[in-house]
């Protein structure tokens, strides 16, 4: 048997096929065989034939269940390694003549550029002139590819067995690394497989006619092959059993082919027979009888071959540690399975197939489900697969949430064709776990699950028997809507499109069937109307664009010539089927606000050139004008409003020559609008306005605004108005939600527009004054709305203030000097208050959560909101509006708050170190700086000081791995850092209170090179008074800049985070480390020596009245959660994957600034399981790859739990925050 050390212990019931007890395993378990005996004459080939060859193997019997007989085990004996078949005697040739050699054929294999029939013809020559020659080479040619430089010798060959032989490679097996041939990476190792097993094909074809009958060649190669699958060497195990169960497959193939011989020549001779006596040829009837005599043999002979290789090699290497041989063996047995059907398609082999379905690792479960397939395709073996099937069905059902993703689509591939070749192979419920694929992420699962769904939307439909085309496509739509609706996944539907493109496009393209269905009476069921409208929607988006939908995006696609000719065709067909159409469903719909808003969006995909093509076409776009007014004078709903203001500023594009009729159907709108508006402005200001003249007035301003995000407002003044109206709002306190939030819209954008217009013309001096002057009222009431306790309100203008403030920021103005007085900057007091309003409404701790956690959409979108005004807040860190300073109070939450806002943060710092790299260093220190001196004012605490290194090493990662380019940000940051440990007390302060910092700044040592660690440890001398170098925060410091040299031996007598230097890339090492100490190790390049002294003083300011500095003492400390274990580090010069790496997964200590206090406080909502659903700027975990597992104990493969796959999420926008942000 094969050792512990590389064999797999499986279930219980692997070890009841192992047939033990047989007489053949007690030969197979043999470790020796008997010395090379004298040579004898070989006998003829006939009378060698033994009888119990022919009972123990028939032709129609399988060669896997029945074990040979014990005394064929001992003249062929694979698993003992007697290479001595027959006693024909040794012909000996000149070695130095012998042609091939074993080289030869490994570079000829390697390359891949030889013909391996001329390969294996030089080789057969070698052969005929000498078997012992012959073998010998092949021999070493297979030592040679599994990577042995060792070579076994004639003598060897003729003193010693096989186990000897092997025993003796073994030692002399100097593996430097676990490469070889077999396993070498790139393209070699694809190349040189196909090489080896296209050796062992060729070779048994060239064989199959005679040598494979020799009784020496195939049974001396198959015993050592046997033999070095038992090895506990990896390369021999790998090599030999890959070339085992090839060679196996081509013993298979010729006995396939016998067989056939053996019945057609049977056949013969029965017919022969059946003549009468006179007709009957007795001379043929002999030569047909010992034809098939010898074929029986022939047969016979291969069935023993492939019984011991079969159970000397596949039994015992199908559970394998290696997963690439137990892959090798699944997949020729799925091989066997279709060549030879006969003797393999039965229970007995298929039982390999369905253990293997529970392997753990995803390759070897991969060749199972691809060997099924082969299998299923044919619709004979259904009726032997019937077992099977009912078996492992439900296993193969839980397949389809497999880990891996190429698992999960070819076992759905797999159950498709199950479900074909057999009527109710699947029941319903047995399906619907394959329907829901559909909306996958993945998009090779999502396409294969579409094609399981259309087959079985097409056999519902066809057994309607209907034979119309058009009585298909509405039956097909009727049965989609339904499986649409009962998914209940309505969001998806731009998914459910995308995935039946490729399979149903013909369906979907059939735009006749669809609108008619609409436009009917008494067709569709209202629920069944709006599906089949977002569902034609989501068609006529992938038939004009042909872009998959966020997530299923896979690299960037360039479209052929070919597609972009049909993509065109798609786009004039929409254009002229719904140009007619669309204002009669827009008519019909235009009171329901979800399926006006989907109508109203397919002009955005029409050529809309085709307006101008006819004049009858004119009619249709003034009915749509028409329409589009009436929709937004009928409507509130913020998502109509804003489709129609899109698709008026499609429509009023000055590249199409009917822009002048949108133009002026809008302007009208506008009018009356206006005229509304005006008519209770008056009032309004007096406040003698009542509820309804104010919900009036508020409405016609929030059509107002919608439509002035697509058209220019500044015609119709209405900035004065509104912000009129703010003020006496704000004054009064009358905080009407709708009116404020509506008015601060119009007037932000009447300033947007304005700020256009000036750029694009020469204003008068007088007109930038006038507009400053706009821009600084506007920006002094959204001032005063941030301390409003409306939560709407208070948002919109601080959403609306960070895009003012970029857009008549200095840089905005750069390349226009007249405009220089448009410049407007944030006074001290706006920019505490925009401080602020992160510490209370972004950065807000889980405790003042007060939404019900049932309320997964409404957490989503708060997220959602919160993101995007932060990222409002690091644009104006970007964009220069703040100073640099400003991003500190952002920074100090990048650890606590990394799930829900950490790419923003890594990006702003990002942009920030290409602004300025030293500021943005220094902004880093200050950061710290500011965060423990708040800790020192509410006592010094080692939980809070914990807490502030774990933001100081995710810090310290987002200086990269380019350490050259980092010294002067890194040693300005440790300067900065070393002054403020040694700042002067004040009076009454114990002396040096800041020295703890130093340990702080220890996790930025591992960064910088070995001559700046030496010229900072001078610094630190220089400033350090000569009592304090002993201390232990000095030391602890002082130890993270000395060099790997210089701190090995401390690292074992104290157990700290000793560092170490790196003058060139280094294997990682273990090293200890106690908790509560650094974890890093230091990469240094042993370079010229500097130090600019410029870098060393700061002379970034500290922002006046930061959230930093108002803090209430007074209030309780919140609950720390335990310090969690550090982990080791290696070597600095490359980053981790994750940077939670580097992260203990504790939480910094709340910032207690002066908070807004309400007396109708707005809503926090948790969010600590938002990640999942975020489809968003979402972070990008890398997970620790789980160790290869050393043993098979349940074969449970783990996805019957666990999917990769969930369905992705369109609530929210596609664009990035990030790209609007930077772009």
């Amino acid at each position: 048997m094969p050792s512990e050390d590389s064999n797999l212990d499986s279930l219980e019931s692997l070890d009841d096929c192992s047939d033990s007890g047989s007489d053949f395993e007690v030969t197979m378990n043999a470790t020796k065989r008997k010395k090379q005996a004298l040579p004898k004459p070989r006998p003829p080939k006939r009378p060698r034939r033994k009888t119990a060859l022919r009972t123990t193997s028939s032709p129609s019997s399988s060669p896997i269940p029945t074990p040979p007989d014990p005394s064929l085990q001992r003249q062929q004996n694979p698993r003992g390694t007697s290479r001595r078949a027959s006693p024909r005697p040794v012909t000996r040739v000149n070695e130095g003549n012998q042609g091939i050699s074993a080289e030869d054929i490994y570079d000829a294999v390697r390359s891949g550029k030889s013909a391996m029939v001329t390969v294996v013809d030089e080789w057969l020559d070698t052969y005929k002139r000498s078997r012992e020659a012959g073998l010998l080479v092949l021999i070493n040619f297979i030592v040679r590819s599994c990577g042995c430089k060792g070579v076994v010798s004639r003598e060897m060959l003729d003193s010693m067995d096989n186990a000897e032989i092997i025993s003796t490679l073994t030692k002399e097996f100097n593996e430097d690394s676990g490469n070889y041939p077999l396993c070498t990476p790139g393209p070699q190792l694809k190349r040189f497989k196909a090489g080896l097993c296209e050796f062992a094909r060729v070779l048994v074809r060239s064989c199959r006619n005679s040598l494979i009958y020799d009784e020496y060649l195939f049974p001396s190669l198959l015993a050592m092959l046997t033999g070095l699958s038992d090895s506990q060497v990896r390369a021999f195990r790998h090599t030999s059993t890959l070339l085992a169960m090839r060679l196996m497959t081509g013993l298979v193939e010729v006995a396939v082919i016998v067989s056939v011989q053996l019945q057609t020549t049977q056949r013969r001779h029965n017919m022969e027979n059946s003549k009468g006596e006179h007709d009957r040829a007795s001379d043929r009837l002999e030569e047909l009888q010992a034809t098939i005599n010898e074929l029986q043999e022939n047969r016979e002979e291969l069935s023993s071959m492939m019984n011991a290789t079969f159970r000397g090699v596949f039994v015992h290497r199908y559970r394998d540690r290696l997963p690439e041989i137990r892959a090798a063996c699944i997949e020729e047995m799925g091989m066997w399975l279709k060549m030879d059907p006969e003797d393999f398609l039965n229970d007995g082999c298929l039982k390999y197939l369905g253990w293997t379905l529970h392997d753990k690792q995803s390759p070897v479960r991969l060749q199972c489900v691809r060997a099924l397939q082969g299998l299923f395709q044919e619709k004979e073996f259904i009726g032997r697969l019937e077992l099977f099937t009912s078996r492992f069905k439900e296993r193969m059902l839980s397949m389809v949430l497999d880990k891996d993703p190429d698992v999960a689509v070819e076992v759905v591939n797999l159950l498709l064709l199950i479900q074909q070749g057999t009527e109710e192979a699947l029941r319903e419920e047995e399906c619907s776990h394959i329907y829901p694929l559909v909306y996958a992420s993945h998009r090779g699962l999502a396409s294969a699950a579409s094609v399981f769904l259309y087959n079985k939307l097409k056999t519902v439909i066809a057994g309607d028997h209907q034979e119309n085309d058009k009585c298909d496509n509405a039956a097909f739509f009727q049965i989609l809507i339904s499986f649409y609706i009962q998914s209940e996944f309505h969001e998806h539907g731009v998914y459910l499109v995308d995935s039946l493109w490729r399979v149903a496009g013909a369906e979907l393209r059939d735009w006749e069937t669809m609108t008619s269905f609409l436009l009917q009476e008494s067709g569709l069921m209202y629920e069944e109307e709006g599906a089949l409208i977002e569902l034609m929607m989501c068609a006529i988006r992938q038939a004009a664009q042909a872009t998959p939908p966020v997530g299923r995006t896979q690299g960037k696609k360039i479209l052929s010539m070919k597609d972009k000719k049909i993509q065109e065709q798609d786009r004039r067909r929409i254009t002229t089927h719904f140009i007619p159409l669309l204002p009669q469903l827009l008519a019909k719909y235009s009171a329901d606000a979800k399926m006006v808003t989907l109508l109203v969006k397919a002009p955005l995909y029409f050529d809309l050139e085709m307006y101008n093509s006819a004049q009858w076409l004119e009619k249709h776009l003034d009915l749509l004008l028409s329409q589009i007014c009436g929709i937004v004078e009928k409507h509130t709903e913020a998502t109509v409003l804003e489709a129609c203001a899109q698709l008026a500023n499609t429509l009023s594009s000055d590249r199409y020559t009917f822009s002048s009729r949108t133009h002026l159907a809008f302007s009208q709108l506008l009018d009356g609008l206006t005229e509304c508006f005006s008519t209770y402005l008056s009032d309004l200001l007096q406040g003698t306005a009542d509820d309804d003249d104010t919900y009036s007035a508020a409405i016609a301003l929030k059509r107002i605004a919608a439509l002035s995000s697509a058209k220019d407002p500044t015609g119709w003044k209405l900035f004065d108005s509104c912000l009129e109206l703010l003020k006496s709002r704000v004054e009064s306190r009358d905080l009407e939600k709708e009116l404020m939030v509506s008015a601060l819209r119009c007037a932000a954008f009447h300033l947007m527009w304005a700020k256009v217009n000036v750029v694009n013309s020469t204003p008068t001096e007088a007109e930038l004054k006038r507009l400053k002057k706009e821009v600084q009222s506007f920006c002094r009431v959204c001032q005063r709305c941030l301390s409003l306790n409306q939560t709407e309100i208070r948002d919109k203008a601080f959403e609306l203030l960070c895009d003012l403030m970029v857009l008549y920021n200095e840089n905005s103005v750069r390349s226009e000097p007249a405009l220089k007085t448009l410049i407007h900057l944030p006074s001290d007091s706006l920019r505490a208050e925009l401080a602020t309003f992160l510490l209370d409404y972004v950065f807000t701790d889980p405790e003042d959560v007060e939404l019900d956690g049932e309320d997964e959409e409404l957490k989503i979108t708060v997220l959602q909101k919160k993101r995007n005004q932060l990222a409002g807040y690091c644009k104006l860190v970007i964009y220069g509006v703040l100073d640099l300073a400003a991003a500190t109070d952002i920074l100090k939450h990048y650890n606590k708050f990394f799930k829900d806002f950490g790419d923003i943060i890594k990006e702003t710092l990002s942009k920030s170190k290409l602004i300025n790299p030293v500021h943005s260093a220094k902004t880093v220190c200050l950061t710290l700086k500011q965060l423990f001196s708040e800790m020192l004012t509410e006592d010094l605490s080692m939980q809070d000081l914990g807490e502030i290194r774990d933001l100081a090493k995710k810090l310290a990662m987002s200086f990269g791995i380019d350490l050259h380019r980092v010294r002067k940000p890194l040693v300005a940051l440790h300067t900065d850092g070393i002054r403020f440990a040694f700042l002067d007390p004040y009076e009454g302060e114990e002396q040096h209170p800041n020295l703890a910092f130093l340990e702080i700044l220890s996790e930025f040592s591992f960064k910088l090179l070995q001559q700046d660690r030496t010229q900072l440890a001078a610094f630190l001398k220089s400033v350090c008074p000569s009592t304090a170098l002993s201390w232990t925060a000095v030391r602890h410091y002082q130890r993270s800049l000395e060099g790997r040299s210089a701190s090995k031996a401390k690292d074992h007598e104290v157990g700290g985070d000793a560092t170490s230097s790196l003058d060139t890339p280094v294997a990682k090492r273990k090293r200890t480390t106690t908790p509560g100490e650094g974890d890093t190790a230091v990469c240094s390049v042993s370079r010229g020596s500097w130090l600019d002294s410029s870098s060393v003083h700061s002379s970034l300011p500290t922002p006046a009245l930061t959230s930093t500095m108002l803090k209430q003492t007074a209030e309780q400390k919140t609950s720390r959660k335990p310090r969690a274990k550090e982990s080791d580090v290696g070597s600095g010069l490359t980053e981790p994957e994750s940077e939670e790496e580097f992260s203990s997964g504790f939480q910094m200590r709340k910032v207690k600034p002066t908070r807004h206090r309400h007396s109708s406080s707005s809503q926090h909502f948790p969010t600590s399981d938002l990640n999942s659903h975020l489809t968003l700027l979402s972070l990008i975990e890398d997970e620790i790859e789980e160790r290869e597992e050393a043993e098979i104990e349940n074969y449970e493969s783990g996805s019957d739990n666990e999917s990769a796959y969930t369905l992705p999420s369109t609530r929210h926008t596609s664009a990035s925050v990030l790209d609007e942000l930077f772009d």
